[in-house]
């Protein structure tokens, strides 16, 4: 049976598919994830021609982390990062605008710019930290995914930087966010992830001798490598089914051998170290790898497996603290005697008086302080925006709307269309149901209306259950399909939503040198016309509407 083609399948179908690509890119070798990312970009392609932002936004994500993670691409994930950031500050996506900068944190550390990764991270905590109001275009479940999704980059990130215990209220978040709302194959991502956060703030912590707090932390990553079982068999990971996810799963593999290590690890990691796609898998396969093998008195073989490993990573800069931890048990394995100790205490001092610089108080003081100064922008930017925004609706206000009607006239030199827009039926919400429940269809009606149209429109709420809709650079027959598509997208909204509310629309084409006023009476008149006619349609009207229209 043949596949049926994209454009025949639903959005879900396409996030969902998006999901699975990303998740074999993920865990799989490079001629799989070339594949991957084509298919990524052929689902982009469709989600963009469709233009519902919140669907284009999650594939902008998978086409960028298909990128982050594939060799080759890698570079290629700056314009896709670029054009995610753009489109969800376009349409207000915070959310999926936030898990963008946490990409372009995990980027950056892939370029070796820790500095700008602190900075991205940083603006993504800022977000996050925000007191968000879920979507109301979404349900409650998808709300909560995209919310675990960007705390989980958010903490990925913080992990690879070392900030161990602002990454753990990260992830905390993360899963009181998909507690309820999570598939078998975010539970088992959230948990990998955690695991390996505990696995590195162990090493972290054995770097300044607290062995107990250490081992601790080794124990709660083997518990949470147990855990991880039953979700791994539902998840995405393109894994064999009759074998388990510590067999195949490096950090999880290796969790179990660094809370216990023994010969009962040994072939096991050995085939984990050949798994290892990241430098976080095959550090901390190599060091779990080595402290088997010196349990079984095999130092040779052990200091062997790490030096493998230093080789493979002596140009990657995406794990910083951990690429420490693995010098580190290098110099520690190595003894006071032997010809390698000397250049391995030598690299060892080098690289601590690297991380001394960049102390890890340091770093977490810096995050802090660019985060606090996210937040002051942001605030001070909301503050400004207060005076130019509807409060219900999160639209232009009639200020906003007059000023920037006012000098697209002045400067007018293209076509410009002007459109008020009506609600039919909206009374009968606010009489049947209550005013809570109209503002809510208000939120939904505006949230609709601005997706449907061009990102250089402007959709001012106009007053009460009136809006305004200025269309620079479109001659009026474009303006007109363009609102058509709104009023169409408003009339098959869910009934929940909408409450069976409609729009009527008058446009009409804007006069050279005509006054403002003079234009939004005509657009006026023309949103009558579309009433009389029935309503739920767009009235264009070239010149004067005529009194039977």
């Amino acid at each position: 049976m043949a596949t049926p083609a994209l454009h025949e399948m639903s959005d879900a179908w396409l996030v969902g598919r998006a999901s699975e690509l990303v998740a074999v890119a993920q865990s799989s070798h490079l001629s799989e994830q070339l594949d991957a990312a084509h298919e990524v970009d052929e689902i982009l392609a469709e989600a963009q021609g469709r233009g519902e932002p919140r669907i284009v936004g999650q594939l902008l994500r998978a086409a960028a982390v298909v990128r982050i993670v594939t060799p080759g691409l890698v570079d290629l994930s700056d314009s896709v990062l670029d054009e995610m950031l753009a489109h969800c500050r376009r349409h207000g996506l915070l959310v999926l605008e936030a898990e963008a900068h946490a990409l372009r944190g995990r980027r950056y550390l892939l370029g070796g710019f820790e500095d700008k990764a602190l900075t991205e991270v940083a603006a993504g905590l800022a977000m996050l930290e925000e007191d968000l109001t879920p979507d109301p275009m979404i349900d409650k479940r998808t709300w909560d995914r995209l919310l675990a999704s960007a705390l989980q980059s958010t903490g990925l990130v913080l992990t690879q930087l070392g900030v161990y215990e602002m990454a753990d209220e990260v992830l905390a978040r993360a899963h009181n966010a998909i507690r309820d709302s999570a598939n078998p194959h975010q539970i088992y991502v959230h948990l990998v992830n955690r695991a390996r956060l505990l696995i590195g703030w162990g090493l972290r912590l054995e770097r300044v001798d607290n062995f107990e707090e250490a081992a601790e932390r080794f124990a709660t990553a083997s518990a949470i490598a147990t855990a991880v079982e039953g979700p791994f068999r539902e998840s995405l990971h393109p894994g064999r089914r009759d074998r388990t996810a510590a067999e195949q799963v490096p950090v999880i593999g290796a969790a179990h051998a660094l809370a216990k290590p023994g010969a009962e690890h040994i072939a096991r990691l050995w085939a984990l170290r050949e798994l290892s796609m990241y430098a976080r898998e095959l550090i901390i396969v190599s060091i779990a790898l080595a402290r088997c093998l010196e349990m079984e008195e095999l130092p040779q073989q052990a200091l062997q497996v790490l030096h493998d490993a230093q080789d493979r990573l002596e140009h990657d800069t995406s794990e910083p603290t951990l690429m420490l931890c693995l010098t580190r048990e290098y110099a520690r394995m190595s003894g006071p005697h032997g010809e390698r100790t000397i250049s391995a205490l030598q690299t060892y001092a080098n690289a601590l008086e690297v991380e001394l610089w960049l102390m890890q108080e340091a770093r977490t003081a810096t995050l802090l302080t660019r985060r606090d100064h996210e937040r002051l922008t942001r605030a001070h930017g909301a503050i400004a925006q207060q005076a130019l925004q509807d409060p219900l609706t999160g639209l232009p206000n009639r200020r906003a709307l007059d000023d920037r009607l006012a000098a697209l006239i002045n400067a007018q030199t293209h076509p410009m269309a002007i459109a008020l827009v009506d609600l039919d039926g909206f009374k009968v919400v606010n009489d049947k149901h209550s005013h809570a429940e109209g503002d809510d269809v208000l939120r939904v009606i505006a949230s609709t209306l601005r997706q449907a149209l061009r990102g250089d429109d402007l959709v001012a709420r106009y007053g009460g259950d009136e809006f305004v809709v200025l269309l620079p650079g479109a001659p009026l027959h474009a303006a007109e399909a363009a609102l058509s598509r709104a009023v169409e997208a408003v009339a098959t909204l869910r009934s929940e939503l909408s409450r069976g509310v409609t729009l009527s629309v008058g446009v009409i084409s804007v006069r050279p040198r005509e006054a403002a006023h003079a234009a939004l009476a005509r657009a006026d008149s023309a949103m009558y016309a579309a009433k009389r006619r029935g309503g739920c349609q767009v009235a264009a009207v070239e010149g004067e509407p005529s009194s039977e229209a």
